[in-house]
Order: C-alpha cells, then structure tokens, then sequence
C-alpha cells in the first residue's frame, strides 16, 4: 500500500482491491496466526520441561518446533525492515500467553480481569496486523498525534481500538 490510508473505507476498499489482484486470504493467515502462537507456547512448554526435568531431550526439540515456527511466519511477513519480525513473533507470543491468562482467569470467576486480558491480547493481535499490513506508519509516528493511525486520521479514539476495527472489518476467519 503506497498511500496513507485516509480513513477505515478506504483501507476496507484497498484492501478488497488485493485481494482480488494479489490473490490475498487473511483468513488463512489469520489460522496461520494463531497456529504461530501455539508453537511459541510448545518452545516455551519444551524449555520449562526441560529446566524441571533436567532431561535435554526436551530443548533438542525446541529447534524443530522453531524451524517450523520460522517457516510458517515467512507465510505472513514476506517484507520487513529492522526488528520488525522479531517484533512480530513477540506480539502474537504476548498476545498468545495474554489469552491464556485471560481464560485461567474465566475459569475463577474474574471476569472482569479476563476480559481486560482479553482485550489487550486482541489489541497487540491487532497491532501485529496493523504493523505488517503497513498501517502503522513507523516513518512519521514522532509527528503524530499519539492516537493517530496516519497524518490525516483526526478521530480521537486509541489507535489499538482503531486497528482493531481493521481487523474486524478485513478478516473474517469464517470464509472458507
């Protein structure tokens, strides 16, 4: 995408636009996504496995989950610049581990609690999309107002809840 998105339309129409020229399917991706993040919580379970087994058995697996891991995020993140795909892997690890929390939560009856976790773990879920479709302009964010997607985003509600609209608009994991 060239140009600053302007507002939410444009991005949806933008983005029906790839879809239909670049062959794009985000809800594939999205399956992608959350398959991602279960392999980051199996390199964590084999570590921690390991560490209070005391067997190395476990951490020589570690490699083979990774190298599956890299693999499927090269799927997703095709371009990036800097730390970026480390950026990445650690917003869907936080948003993963997030979820988890959330849902032990759920199960005692915080639900209050869970649901703030809830909502933070969307929030960098959105983040990662919003940062790997190029909607977060990491270019111009010290001239931004801090709620701002683009320069020519004047609504004043947080840019996580503004992603995450995105996302809600653009992926629908329901398309088969």
């Amino acid at each position: 995408m060239d140009k600053m998105i302007n507002n939410i339309e444009e991005f949806v129409a933008k983005f029906d636009q790839m879809k239909k020229t670049e062959k794009m399917d985000l809800s594939s991706d999205q399956d992608l996504t959350v398959a991602i993040m279960n392999l980051v919580g199996i390199e964590e379970h084999l570590f921690f496995t390991g560490a209070k087994t005391g067997k190395t058995g476990y951490y020589d697996l570690i490699t083979e989950v990774r190298e599956i891991r890299k693999t499927l995020l090269k799927k997703i993140i095709k371009e990036y610049e800097g730390e970026v795909w480390c950026i990445s892997k650690h917003l869907l690890a936080a948003s993963y581990r997030l979820m988890e929390v959330g849902t032990k939560q759920l199960e005692i009856q915080n639900k209050t609690e869970a649901y703030e976790l809830f909502e933070k773990a969307y929030h960098l879920y959105s983040l990662f999309w919003g940062l790997n479709m190029k909607l977060v302009p990491v270019g111009e964010v010290k001239k931004l107002d801090a709620n701002a997607i683009n320069k020519n985003d004047k609504e004043k509600s947080p840019i996580m809840q503004k992603l995450g609209v995105l996302v809600q608009k653009v992926i629908d994991c329901c398309i088969e």
